[in-house]
């Protein structure tokens, strides 16, 4: 299983660099940079920070792990964006994608958050169709066909759009139990298209090390999840010492995962060291 190091951007300290620690973590040896999305929050847009950690960078992935993608109203420029990004890159952009469930962030962007599902559909065919070079809009992207997609959610229509548009699937952070319990769904879904091969299986973790850590975690999950049943089952799967990140990376390996992301809560840029030891990097 690849491992993989989340960007430090949620409720961002100016003093820490997303240069220095892009290339402290292709340094180490993870397999990704992970950057996740809200808008109703202070945190750095997604595709902006992973271009910054890109510039740094020649070898590791970018991943959103997730794209609030239907916030993205404008399609065309949506797929220019990360074609952009992606061609830039190298190649090395991967996008996991979902509608999200805070309607504050639709609220602010004046879309129907009745409608992100619709406006999900269409983002993916207009996207779809603009990397494969039909709508005369470049530049083309250095992956042909586009950037991989992963699709969170576990829903009827996620799970649609991950055998129609997707290599794979990308689990929340509610921990590995929750994350096994989906992998039925999952394969069942793409064995039914008749999709060739597995999956490609992705799953999110949130990590705080070193003196103070479990206090961070917990202060920084309970401000940036919403929902009472989210924060229980985060704040629980929230991984603060070696020994548990160790644990949960032997229990993702076993549950079939193929690439863990583990995003930081707080801590400087030695987290991205203590959680390389920690995983064995």
């Amino acid at each position: 299983m690849e491992i993989g190091i989340g960007l430090p951007v949620l409720r961002p300290d100016p003093g820490l660099s997303i240069v220095d620690w892009a290339k402290r973590a292709e340094e180490r040896g993870f397999s990704t940079l992970g950057s996740t999305d809200r808008l109703v929050y202070d945190n750095y847009e997604p595709l902006t920070a992973l271009a910054v950690a890109a510039g740094a960078t020649s070898r590791i992935r970018l991943t959103t792990g997730i794209l609030l993608a239907p916030l993205r109203a404008n399609h065309a420029l949506f797929a220019k964006s990360a074609a952009t990004l992606d061609r830039m890159s190298g190649g090395r952009l991967v996008l996991g994608l979902a509608p999200g469930a805070r309607e504050d962030d639709y609220r602010a962007s004046r879309l129907d958050f009745q409608r992100r599902g619709k406006l999900f559909d269409s983002l993916l065919e207009t996207a779809t169709r603009q990397w494969q070079g039909q709508d005369g809009i470049g530049p083309r992207p250095a992956t042909p066909g586009g950037p991989p997609l992963l699709m969170g959610g576990f829903t009827k229509p996620a799970l649609r759009r991950m055998v129609t548009y997707a290599r794979g699937w990308l689990g929340g952070a509610q921990g590995v139990e929750n994350f096994r319990s989906h992998l039925p769904g999952v394969r069942q879904a793409w064995q039914d298209a008749g999709k060739a091969g597995e999956p490609r299986l992705v799953a999110t973790a949130h990590f705080a090390l070193g003196p103070g850590a479990e206090q961070r975690l917990y202060n920084s999950l309970a401000s940036y999840y919403t929902s009472g049943t989210y924060i229980r089952e985060s704040i629980e799967a929230g991984l603060a010492t070696p020994e548990q990140v160790a644990r949960e990376v032997a229990a993702y390996t076993e549950a079939g995962c193929d690439e863990l992301i583990l995003f930081p809560h707080g801590g400087g840029l030695e987290q991205v060291d203590l959680l390389a030891v920690a995983v064995g990097l």
